[in-house]
């Protein structure tokens, strides 16, 4: 049974569902939830699946738009958790498990081989050495290139593997040379640059670095720090030049028009490339070139999770469920519905999708972790000063010492030492 919440939820509204929840002859495991309804049908799917392996146990789903979710989640984990809730990995789940909402569900992990299964997404399901999460569906980002444009530059198209970062730049100047851009973004929505950021920052440092950055734990005008930016400039003069006055769908544009070569942005846009009239012949995708050489590979993956809480009153058939949402099975049929790519890495993926295929090979063996965006990683406060800092430094690249002490400041004053 799944109950539909849309709007604002009054905590007694969920306090009535969960009691009813359990009024009923099997044991029952109640599940909150914010999904769309593609994704909600799939989760569907899946309960009625579990249910008849498992005809003892009752899969009750209270289902919210995500506004009301975000709004309800520490009400309802505070005052009558559900056995199961939804949430985000990371530094997203970070508060909660400090809160002493979400349960330690190490043992899940250790007796169901998910170290093994879910190897890239360790890192992001670990805090302080105990997981709290079951990853189930991520989707990548990285490099989407117009091979087009890679071939009026003369330059020679890379595969999924991409290549170095030395290259990338010379390559650059290529498509300087013959009047095309290499890199396009939106700086005026300030997230796209957020991507580029990212992963500047996690082929210089690594995983723990970025993820330290974003959690407050690192000064800005730090060594490592001025290394990204460092690298950032190499790029900033490639970049295209109207980014700080178009949306992210017009610099798709630039793409599709063969007028910019290459875009940092994530799977969810190869929609609007083929609605543009790109094809599979001349779109390709690539990881993130190394920079740093030896620094184990991450990847940028935000990843929805299900977390058992800490107040369950059924935990050891929660425990069941989750193990069954972070199996194979279940991922490559949830994920197949939904078009995007499961954690496990003994799933499946449509092969006929190069995309979907390309991400999955880049994720299932990102051996450095999974990094879940900027936004999701740092809290949003600090989220929002640092990306008005990469969009200053793309368009004042000039402006870094003040980018990099104004920051700071707001990392003194967010996170007091």
């Amino acid at each position: 049974m799944v109950h539909k919440i849309s709007g604002a939820l009054t905590l007694g509204a969920a306090l009535m569902l969960s009691a009813s929840a359990f009024a009923q002859d099997k044991r029952v495991v109640t599940w909150n939830a914010d999904y769309d309804p593609i994704p909600l049908a799939a989760a569907e799917a899946l309960i009625a699946d579990f249910e008849a392996a498992n005809p003892d146990i009752d899969i009750q789903m209270t289902n919210f738009d995500h506004e009301a979710y975000k709004n309800a989640i520490r009400n309802f984990l505070t005052a009558n958790p559900p056995d199961l809730a939804n949430w985000y990995a990371a530094n997203r789940m970070r508060p909660f498990v400090e809160a002493g909402l979400f349960a330690d569900i190490s043992d899940v992990w250790a007796e169901n081989g998910l170290t093994e299964a879910l190897a890239s997404s360790v890192p992001s399901s670990t805090i302080d050495g105990k997981q709290y999460a079951i990853p189930y569906t991520y989707y990548q980002w990285g490099i989407y290139y117009n091979r087009d444009a890679y071939k009026a530059a003369g330059v020679e198209p890379p595969g999924p593997e991409g290549v170095s970062w030395e290259q990338f730049l010379a390559n650059c100047e290529a498509f300087k040379a013959a009047g095309i851009d290499c890199l396009t973004t939106s700086s005026l929505e300030q997230w796209p640059v957020a991507g580029i950021f990212d992963y500047l920052s996690l082929r210089t440092n690594g995983y723990q670095f970025h993820s330290d950055l974003a959690a407050g734990k690192i000064s800005w005008t730090s060594p490592e720090v001025r290394a990204v930016f460092d690298e950032f400039a190499k790029l900033q003069p490639f970049v295209s030049a109207g980014h700080a006055a178009i949306k992210w769908q017009d610099a798709a544009a630039l793409l599709v028009q063969g007028k910019a070569a290459n875009f940092v942005m994530g799977n969810f846009a190869v929609g609007v490339f083929k609605e543009g009239g790109m094809t599979n012949d001349n779109l390709g995708f690539m990881v993130f070139p190394e920079i740093t050489p030896g620094i184990p590979r991450a990847e940028e993956a935000p990843t929805d999770t299900i977390h058992l809480t800490s107040g369950a009153k059924n935990p050891e058939d929660a425990k069941k469920f989750l193990a069954f949402m972070a199996s194979a099975e279940a991922q490559s049929k949830w994920n197949a519905a939904v078009g995007q790519l499961p954690t496990n890495k003994n799933a499946t993926v449509d092969p006929a999708d190069p995309f979907l295929s390309a991400g999955f090979a880049a994720l299932s063996t990102a051996t450095g972790g999974i990094a879940q965006f900027w936004d999701r990683d740092a809290d949003a406060e600090y989220a929002k000063a640092g990306m008005e800092g990469f969009q200053q430094f793309l368009v004042q690249p000039d402006q870094l010492e003040a980018i990099l002490e104004r920051l700071e400041q707001t990392r003194l004053r967010l996170y007091p030492q």
